[in-house]
């Protein structure tokens, strides 16, 4: 709200113009992404030629998901990966630095197959997240914090 109250102020509604400077809001939507993304599975690829994929031999024509969900929580990647911590992504671009190792967000996939309405989708989120808390006034009820394992389990395991 700090961040709102100091871009934008009370007088007007958020603009799609304020977006840039809310660089706090953009990296809450991110963060919420990284935890929660639209989709598990990436999108399929085929592989067209045999390989290996850690450790596995992969023959040509199979059909590879990228678990996105489990890339966004790897214990190996990111610190405390089940905490809200949006001030982890605080930098500009996709690519970030975590420890030794260069990873990058992708909760809507990479290359030429990622999702073709992520612009839409992100400024969309932007405006929605902003003009609600600038709309309302969200409290949680008694001191706990909320608890989102009750609506979101994920438990995972590798096939072998």
């Amino acid at each position: 709200m700090e961040e709102l109250n100091q871009e934008v102020g009370r007088e007007r509604w958020v603009r799609e113009g304020d977006i840039p400077n809310l660089v706090y809001l953009q990296a809450v939507v991110k963060e919420t992404l990284r935890m929660y993304p639209p989709g598990h599975l990436g999108v399929p690829r085929e592989a067209n030629e045999d390989c290996c994929i850690a450790g596995y031999h992969v023959p040509k024509g199979t059909w590879v998901f990228l678990n996105v969900l489990r890339l966004h929580r790897d214990l190996g990647t990111w610190n405390s990966p089940l905490e809200f911590m949006p001030k982890r992504l605080l930098v500009s671009g996709a690519e970030y630095l975590i420890g030794n190792k260069k990873f990058e967000y992708a909760p809507f996939g990479k290359g030429r197959r990622d999702c073709p309405g992520v612009l839409m989708a992100n400024q969309v989120m932007h405006l929605t997240l902003s003009t609600l808390l600038q709309g309302s006034h969200l409290t949680v009820s008694g001191d706990s914090l909320v608890d989102m394992t009750k609506h979101y389990t994920v438990t995972t395991r590798v096939l072998a």
